[in-house]
């Protein structure tokens, strides 16, 4: 589940990044509005963290054409203008939720992960799909027989992926960029087959079928 950052100050970008990584979530970083555009133009994203301060003008701006277009990706605006004022603009002008700074990290995972639950329509943390629950909170899954089994940050982040996306043939590409953020190195594509092999083994060879030329497909009857 890939996540856009749109953020000037490299100190909090990057902290940000990684923390947003150890739960689970692939990040990429734009510091100017231009770069968020040229980002959302070729990527697709889950959700967005936004500042409004940017070198370019005003994330506000970004902000109010995404809506006027129809793009419905949620939106966190993370900044430092605390009035209730500002917050007003900001959910008036098309934000999902509103943060100001300075903040703890672990509030703002929260509340990626709220927004994340009311757009996918689940009111829990945990997602479950023909007889298979994926605990968001734990990264680990529970299987058909009642056991529950942890997994690791890519297992986890490929099968939530996967259950956001039951029927859906995914290629090796696709999965990858999902898996893996824009700033990193080409992962190589048989990384997704040692993983789907790794799931597969929790959840048993039907759960995740593949389609030969195609990609893989998570069952979820």
């Amino acid at each position: 589940m890939k996540l856009l950052l749109l953020e000037d100050d490299d100190l909090l970008a990057e902290s940000l990044a990684e923390s947003l990584k150890d739960n689970g979530y692939r990040v990429d970083l734009a510091t100017s509005l231009r770069a968020a555009e040229a980002f959302t133009g070729t990527e697709t994203y889950a959700l967005a963290i936004m500042d409004l301060g940017l070198p370019d003008g005003s994330g506000l701006d970004l902000l109010k054409r995404w809506r006027q277009s129809g793009r419905d990706l949620p939106v966190l605006i993370l900044t430092a203008r605390d009035t209730w004022e500002d917050k007003v603009v900001g959910l008036e002008g098309g934000a999902d939720d509103y943060l100001t700074k300075p903040f703890h990290e672990a509030e703002l995972i929260a509340r990626v992960k709220a927004l994340l639950r009311r757009k996918s329509g689940r009111l829990s943390g945990e997602l479950t799909l023909g007889g298979v629950s994926l605990d968001e909170a734990n990264q680990c899954v529970r299987v058909a027989d009642g056991s529950w089994h942890p997994l690791t940050g890519t297992e986890f982040v490929l099968l939530r992926y996967f259950m956001h996306h039951p029927g859906r043939v995914l290629s090796k590409e696709h999965l990858l960029n999902q898996l893996y953020a824009l700033a990193q190195d080409a992962a190589a594509p048989n990384l997704i087959e040692v993983y789907i092999a790794r799931l597969r083994r929790y959840l048993g060879k039907s759960s995740i079928q593949t389609r030969r030329g195609q990609g893989y497909v998570f069952v979820a009857d």
